[in-house]
């Protein structure tokens, strides 16, 4: 593209969208975001949030959220991979009647056993090692919510989702990356927390993209 934002601009837009998810009553997700790192996060914070953006993919976040206690339970609060490996057909049964969807509950299912098998240690150093290219080998975690997963684990990274896409192209950037990188670097945030304010603000503002726009 051409024409972009100027990063005063820019920056000037992301504050006031910050502002508004912050009075919008969100600002404890901001705060989740600042304070996840990857090096901290357990066997059981891996199978919670791959749960979470498996069965959110292409489902509304505030519906999953009633139910996701339903599917805690179902999997045994993610206890361990191990557990949930021994009790399959169990924990099978009582997830479907939380979230009718055979496919998804079936990838948590095979995810956990392959934790299982070969130990979150070494999960977890695969992810570290491969990123991104490794968490797209997880069943139903496909190029888009591979980053929302590795964003969710702590990993400073920008997940390039039509919110963040729309927004990106508004401000008359290429790429939702190197427009949250301007912002990080502007405003001493990670670009994951960017990336986090931009999609909650895109959840509650229906004109959103219009606030980046270079036209304004």
């Amino acid at each position: 593209m051409t024409r972009a934002l100027t990063a005063s601009n820019l920056v000037r837009a992301y504050i006031l969208a910050k502002e508004v998810v912050i009075r919008s009553g969100f600002h404890s997700e901001i705060d989740w975001q600042e304070e996840l790192s990857f090096e901290n996060v357990s066997e059981s914070d891996f199978l919670r949030e791959m749960a979470w953006v498996v069965l959110s993919a292409g489902f509304r976040e505030s519906v999953l959220r009633k139910r996701f206690i339903l599917i805690s339970e179902a999997f045994l609060h993610w206890s361990s991979a191990g557990e949930i490996q021994k009790t399959h057909e169990q924990c099978r049964l009582r997830a479907l009647k939380a979230f009718n969807h055979p496919q998804k509950v079936d990838a948590i299912l095979a995810t956990a056993e392959l934790t299982a098998r070969i130990g979150f240690p070494a999960l977890k150093w695969q992810i570290e090692s491969q990123g991104i290219r490794f968490l797209k080998q997880l069943p139903f975690i496909g190029p888009v919510t591979a980053f929302h997963l590795a964003k969710n684990l702590g990993l400073s990274v920008v997940k390039p989702d039509r919110h963040l896409v729309r927004v990106a192209r508004a401000a008359g950037y290429d790429c939702p990356d190197s427009m949250c990188q301007v912002i990080a670097l502007a405003v001493a945030e990670k670009t994951s927390v960017v990336d986090l304010v931009l999609w909650r603000y895109a959840t509650l503002n229906p004109h959103y993209a219009d606030s980046f726009s270079i036209h304004n």
